[in-house]
């Protein structure tokens, strides 16, 4: 299948995802229901075929009944193709050209008429639709691509570009990326010719739509495009796709999230450079979260890839510890689904290639189920398991453990499926044998001696068959060993018997000299939960790489659990030891991960001053990194820190800066991340997202998050609301923005024009004196001067310096195309959208302007010819997007300035005025 992935020994033989031809079905509406007709008339269901063909050749116009009766035969075809066993027949009915040709438009009724078209945008969608469930037979993808199917599929993706945006729209889009997508699965000549026709640019612009289907449907075409194909893989990259998959990846929806990870999944596969592209812009803790997705396919890919990021650098290794990802690991090895638990002992294995880590996953309960694994009947799940192991047995400090829970015996009575684990587990022994002297045996004797009777035997029969031979007389006549295999032998269990007689000969063959070697077992485990937190946080004081292990080797979870112990002093030792663990940029990430914030957050409301102050500092550590400050913000925590009612002076202090840092982090991804929330996450989250940035964001920003992106909106509605704390808080979060916008000034507001500026003066305004151009507003005349206009912006320079025709596309002549190009590039694709209607050529005087109200015309011309203008609210935002379609920067900024100031001022004290009422009431 497309999005299976080939490994190396150490990796999992295959990851099974859905067909894609059960991504169709996911896709498809309710009425998807096989056409029933006989298959015993292959004549008849022929002549159904070809009718609907002729029907589609005759019917390539724009006449209404045209466009009806090809709708209807195409949604025939559609029907009769989700029966695989029909689809050769529709294609040897010569369907397919046809198809192809109703994937454009056609052409106008009249020349120059550009109005819509009967069943506009739905004949292209069915007949993509139906494209892409022919393509799912192999043999047929090459016909339709022969046919000059993709060239059209790709300008279909393009659709939205012309300022549409239509159920019908998406549709036609959703269904051409589908169709690509079925035609290029495990076709790597027909992934290439996507890419010749200009394919990815698109898909990856499409990555960013507003319907989540289109977005799930560009995600999957790139999915398959990335799969095995490097020069697809660099262009995707090239086109700057990252940041959104990464956001993706946090996604909500599973079936988003699940076609992100598998676009990065094939990306990074083989392409070591890609890969570190991929963690350079952010998408390890993304990627970690998945691990607790309620998607398996999501979390399998998750797994998958961290095993893979994990073979990259010992570095990379440390980082995934440390940002959470042992735990659900763990958890992912008990689950029912085998691929599943294969993915995760492959992650742990790539994992347990460190010294720490090893001391971690053991530490986090990951031993016994990798143990219970080598039970599998899947020679590959089994061998991950046993690699698995192997590296946790490095570690001195897990072999103890491990010989307590008889995994030893369970390394000796296997029935492995392949040699490779044969001699995994041949490896995995004779490691532990090397392991048993000094500390690691003391241990083991000290088992011996207090241990329950079951585990006392486990560590006598490991140690028969591991321990040096001149260990033998301490062990097993000082320790009473022999006397425990001896035990085995007088029982009635046939298992037992038969391990202490095998122990009991392989001591006979190594028995030929005992010598005497003293050993001291050592004091076990700290006395207290409480004094283990003092101490692990007084170690992460020493040095940054003591920070490092203590993560790794499991602390975080159990601290975390701590900060909800009913005893105060052991909430505050383990915000102390998180304090300090904080000071390490892997580790904060980790600790959120794990669910360390709430329990933090809600340690703020306490009454003892020392634990309050211990859980500020812990969130002013995780503050730093970009990874938790969507999070934290999210979940409410910005409005926990203003709201907190603090003790003593340090904790204000500390909490003053944990929101100065976090105010500097809201740029760049975070703020790409937050303004993805405010889009579709839920209203509550929208909320809390919208008042922190009101208090957090960067002036610059605020038209981004307040205007664009309908922050302003969600503030106003927490007016609304029947909660007191909700209407305080829109309240003092609109104050906050008005005070922001009163640092602009109208003078700070009109920045210097690029070029020197010409201001003909008050008496000019819609004055015919003199006038050389006229635009038509609403009926009416607008007397105008070119000179004044050419000094004004670069549209009205374009304007004149060219020539331009009626419709909605400027047309400039070749007299200045170079000035226009620059003109173009500079301004971000702005001037596409300028609208200018001349009724003549070359020398037209008259410029109707079809989208601007006259009193919004005459103040942006007021603007142009006096320099200032007075704005209210009222028509702030029409005469800000008029003064953004002609590229009026100074207008704009005026605009701005009014909508923030005004508009904001304005609505607090009215709602401010009227919750004081309330409460006095």
């Amino acid at each position: 299948m497309e999005n299976q992935r080939s490994h190396g020994h150490e990796q999992p033989a295959s990851s099974v995802r859905r067909s894609l031809k059960r991504k169709l079905e996911e896709d498809l509406e309710e009425n998807r229901k096989i056409v029933s007709i006989s298959l015993e008339d292959h004549q008849d269901l022929s002549r159904e075929v070809l009718a609907q063909v002729e029907v589609l050749d005759s019917t390539f116009s724009s006449i209404e009944a045209d466009r009806a009766s090809a709708k209807r035969a195409i949604h025939v075809l559609s029907e009769l193709a989700k029966n695989e066993e029909i689809v050769n027949v529709i294609v040897d009915c010569g369907a397919v050209p046809v198809l192809v040709r109703h994937l454009q438009a056609p052409p106008p009724l009249r020349e120059g008429d550009t109005g819509p078209k009967p069943y506009e945008h739905e004949i292209e969608k069915g007949s993509a639709f139906t494209l892409g469930l022919l393509a799912i037979k192999p043999d047929h993808q090459q016909i339709i691509v022969d046919a000059g199917a993709l060239p059209r599929l790709v300008d279909l993706l393009k659709r939205h570009r012309d300022g549409q945006n239509s159920r019908a729209v998406n549709g036609v889009i959703r269904r051409a990326a589908d169709a690509i997508t079925n035609l290029a699965h495990e076709n790597s000549s027909i992934k290439t010719r996507v890419r010749i026709e200009g394919g990815i640019p698109p898909l990856v612009e499409l990555l960013d739509f507003v319907d989540t289907k289109v977005q799930r449907a560009a995600a999957g075409a790139l999915r398959t495009l990335a799969f095995k194909n490097d020069e697809n893989k660099n262009q995707i990259v090239e086109c700057n796709a990252l940041p959104t998959l990464i956001l993706m990846l946090r996604s909500e929806d599973a079936a988003i999230h699940y076609e992100a990870v598998g676009v990065i999944g094939n990306l990074v596969h083989s392409s070591p450079n890609i890969k570190k592209e991929v963690l350079v812009s952010g998408a390890l803790q993304p990627v970690i979260g998945l691990l607790s997705s309620c998607c398996s396919e999501s979390q399998r890919e998750a797994a998958l890839l961290l095993g893979q990021f994990a073979a990259t650098d010992s570095d990379c290794k440390v980082h995934i510890v440390q940002r959470g990802a042992v735990q659900p690991l763990i958890e992912m090895l008990q689950s029912p689904d085998a691929q599943l638990r294969e993915m995760a002992a492959f992650a742990l294995g790539r994992l347990a290639q460190d010294t720490h880590n090893q001391a971690g996953i053991a530490h986090s309960g990951g031993v016994i189920p990798l143990l219970k694994l080598l039970d599998s009947k899947n020679g590959s799940l089994q061998h991950n398991a046993a690699f698995a192991l192997y590296g946790l047995a490095d570690n001195e400090d897990n072999v103890a453990d491990l010989i307590r829970i008889g995994g030893v015996q369970k390394l000796q009575d296997g029935e492995f499926i392949v040699q490779p684990t044969r001699d995994c587990v041949a490896k995995t022994l004779k490691r532990l044998e090397e392991k048993i002297h000094g500390r690691v045996l003391s241990h083991l004797l000290y088992l011996m001696r207090v241990a329950e009777k079951v585990v006392q035997r486990r560590v006598a029969l490991a140690l028969a068959h591991l321990c040096l031979l001149d260990d033998q007389k301490t062990v097993f006549i000082d320790s009473n060993g022999l006397e425990l295999l001896l035990e085995l032998l007088e029982s009635t269990n046939l298992k037992h018997q038969r391990d202490g007689s095998v122990a009991l000969y392989k001591l006979a063959n190594k028995a030929s000299s005992l010598s005497p070697v003293d050993a001291a077992p050592p004091s076990p485990v700290p006395q207290s939960q409480r004094e283990a937190a003092l101490l692990l946080g007084q170690f992460a004081a020493t040095d940054s790489d003591c920070k490092v292990h203590i993560v790794q080797r499991g602390a975080v979870q159990p601290l975390i659990e701590m900060l909800q112990s009913p005893d105060a002093q052991l909430r505050e030792m383990a915000a102390f030891a998180l304090g300090r663990l904080a000071q390490d940029t892997h580790n904060q990430a980790g600790i959120a991960h794990s669910g360390g914030v709430i329990p933090l957050l809600k340690l703020l409301d306490s009454k003892n001053g020392s634990l309050q102050h211990n859980a500020a500092f812990a969130l002013y550590g995780l503050a730093d990194n970009e990874d938790n400050v969507a999070d934290l913000i999210r979940i409410g925590g910005v409005q926990k820190l203003q709201d907190g009612e603090f003790i003593v002076q340090p904790t204000r202090d500390c909490v003053a800066k944990t929101l100065k840092r976090l105010e500097e982090k809201i740029h760049g991804r975070v703020l790409s991340h937050l303004l993805y929330l405010m889009r579709v996450a839920e209203k509550v989250v929208q909320r809390r997202v919208a008042l922190a940035l009101a208090h957090l964001c960067l002036l610059d920003d605020q038209k981004t998050v307040f205007i664009d992106s309908n922050g302003l909106e969600l503030l106003l509605e927490l007016l609304e609301s029947t909660n007191l704390k909700h209407q305080r808080d829109g309240s003092v979060a609109l104050y906050k923005l008005a005070n922001k916008a009163s640092s602009l000034s109208p003078v700070d507001a009109a920045p210097p024009s690029p070029v020197p500026q010409v201001y003909l003066g008050e008496q000019f305004v819609n004055n015919a004196t003199l006038s050389d151009v006229t635009f038509l507003i609403e009926g009416k005349r607008f007397y105008a001067h070119r000179i004044c206009l050419l000094a004004s912006s670069d549209a009205f320079r374009a304007m004149f310096d060219g020539g331009y025709r009626t419709g909605t596309h400027m047309n400039v002549y070749l007299t200045n195309f170079t000035l226009f190009c620059e003109i173009y590039l500079e301004n971000d694709l702005k001037l596409v959208i300028v609208v200018f209607e001349v009724r003549a050529e070359k020398d037209a005087k008259d410029i109707e302007i079809p989208n601007i109200k006259w009193d919004v015309f005459e103040l942006m011309m007021r603007y142009i010819y006096t320099g200032s203008v007075a704005v209210n609210l009222d028509i702030a935002q029409d005469l800000l997007r008029a003064a953004d379609q002609y590229l009026l920067e100074g207008l704009k900024r005026l605009c701005e300035y009014t909508i923030a100031k005004v508009s904001f001022e304005i609505s607090w004290m009215v709602n401010y005025a009227m919750y004081e009422y309330d409460v006095l009431i």
